[in-house]
């Protein structure tokens, strides 16, 4: 069995055996492996490739522009996604607009361990993938599976965008597969993770797998729902959302970021927008409280959403 954290290792490894133009940088990525060990080993495996960084997230991104821009490609490694807020200036102002700006392409892949665990408070329990997403320019991945988390790191890392990958702290040891996958699905490109005909859920990250749960809770009542892991936050496959709403007539989006204009509130403008006549009721959507992320973990667990807060949102849908 191989771990949602080891995948997202294998593939930085992959990625630094396969192309020398590949390093890696972050606080305390070399000797200590990283703050959750996804650079294990790395550096006694890869000497002078696996490097790092003083404590500025600001000069970390900036440097590693730099070196995108010298032909390099950069793995860049935050410590929570909550610090990447202190290199945004780089990440949207000079890695976002570069190609556009000096047709020069700037393949960084920025790595944020994103989302809430118990007890991890307000400074290391953020998403911020829909910030990220609110700009041109700059790719969003998020991966709710082992499969997912190795394949889509390779791609980003291969892709010639700026690459902000949100991988989920709560899923790395939660998380487990029984091997690597050979294929994967292209970028862009949402998965149904279960079908259904009664209402559709559309997710992104460990919200996949408390969605699928609240889906498993439902089929015993007869309810039969599908749900969709959009994978990738930007890009977001709006076809895949609007072919599944068709089938079901009914839409749920859940994410466990803020609901202020979030990415739950884009899938449902777009649904509106583009398939209005298709909804035999008003979508919903299901966030995280509009408040910081608590401490103590039984606030946590009622922070975020969960299945069986997802479950009870669903049917109070389905009695539309």
């Amino acid at each position: 069995m191989i771990t949602y954290l080891e995948a997202i290792r294998e593939a930085q490894a992959k990625a630094l055996r396969d192309d020398p133009r590949v390093y890696i940088y972050g606080q305390d990525v070399g000797q200590f492996g990283g703050a959750f060990k996804a650079t294990k080993n790395l550096a006694q495996e890869y000497p002078g490739r696996v490097l790092d960084a003083p404590i500025s997230e600001d000069a970390i991104v900036g440097s590693a522009i730099g070196a995108a821009m010298e032909g390099m490609r950069p793995i860049v490694e935050m410590q929570f996604a909550d610090f990447s807020t202190v290199g945004f200036n780089q990440i949207v102002n000079h890695a976002a607009t570069l190609h556009w700006r000096t047709a020069v392409p700037c393949p960084i892949t920025i790595r944020l361990p994103s989302g809430g665990t118990a007890g991890g408070g307000p400074f290391h329990s953020q998403s911020m993938e829909a910030i990220y997403a609110h700009y041109p320019g700059l790719i969003v991945m998020a991966p709710a599976t082992v499969e997912d988390a190795y394949s889509m790191l390779l791609e980003a890392v291969a892709i010639d965008d700026p690459v902000v990958f949100c991988e989920h702290k709560y899923l790395y040891y939660h998380l487990k597969a029984e091997s690597l996958p050979t294929e994967a699905m292209p970028t862009g490109k949402a998965r149904i993770a279960r079908t259904g005909r009664d209402a559709t859920i559309v997710t992104y990250s460990a919200m996949v797998h408390e969605s699928l749960a609240a889906a498993d809770e439902l089929a015993a009542e007869g309810w039969e729902i599908e749900v969709i892991d959009l994978r990738t936050v930007k890009p977001l496959d709006t076809d895949t959302v609007l072919a599944s709403v068709a089938r079901t007539g009914l839409l749920l989006a859940v994410g466990e970021a803020f609901p202020w204009g979030g990415v739950t509130a884009e899938i449902l403008a777009r649904v509106a927008s583009e398939g209005f006549d298709l909804l035999d009721a008003p979508p919903r959507r299901l966030n995280a409280k509009d408040t910081p992320v608590p401490y103590h973990p039984n606030l946590w667990g009622t922070h975020r959403p969960t299945a069986r807060t997802i479950s009870a949102e669903m049917r109070d849908l389905l009695r539309r």
